[in-house]
């Protein structure tokens, strides 16, 4: 299935080259996007290599009121001196029963560590907090 967006890209001035491009949604499927939301994404990696790691961030911005998914890219907590990233796409908005919606996210981490290994995640987000149209 194909759903038109329209939108522009902002040069951000950022060195990071992974962020200097910001995008901002103006329609979904022929609506004007006014609103725009995140999820808090947090949880514990698996247990592998004698450890496991914590990460706690946000999704990106996604448009509120459409069939939607989050993109997400968090850091994990430093054990044994190394860290991971987390990097996805969450499944799409499962409805709550007073209201919102969350999405279930899982995946593999970056290799890293003196020993090279990988953890496994899994979880759900929490219910969505609004913000005025935000770059992502």
């Amino acid at each position: 299935m194909e759903i038109p967006v329209t939108g522009f890209v902002v040069h951000s001035g950022d060195s990071d080259s992974d962020h200097s491009h910001r995008l901002f949604i103006t329609s979904w499927d022929g609506r004007p996007v006014n609103r725009v939301h995140v999820h808090p994404i947090k949880g514990t990696t698996s247990f592998d290599v004698g450890h496991c790691h914590h990460y706690c961030g946000e999704t990106k911005p996604a448009p509120s009121g459409v069939p939607h998914v989050h993109h997400y890219c968090v850091e994990t907590s430093c054990n044994e001196q190394h860290k991971h990233l987390i990097k996805g796409t969450t499944g799409p908005a499962i409805p709550l029963p007073r209201g919102g919606h969350y999405h279930r996210f899982e995946g593999c981490t970056t290799v890293s560590g003196k020993i090279p290994h990988v953890h496994k995640y899994c979880g759900s987000t929490g219910n969505e907090e609004e913000c005025r149209p935000q770059p992502y």
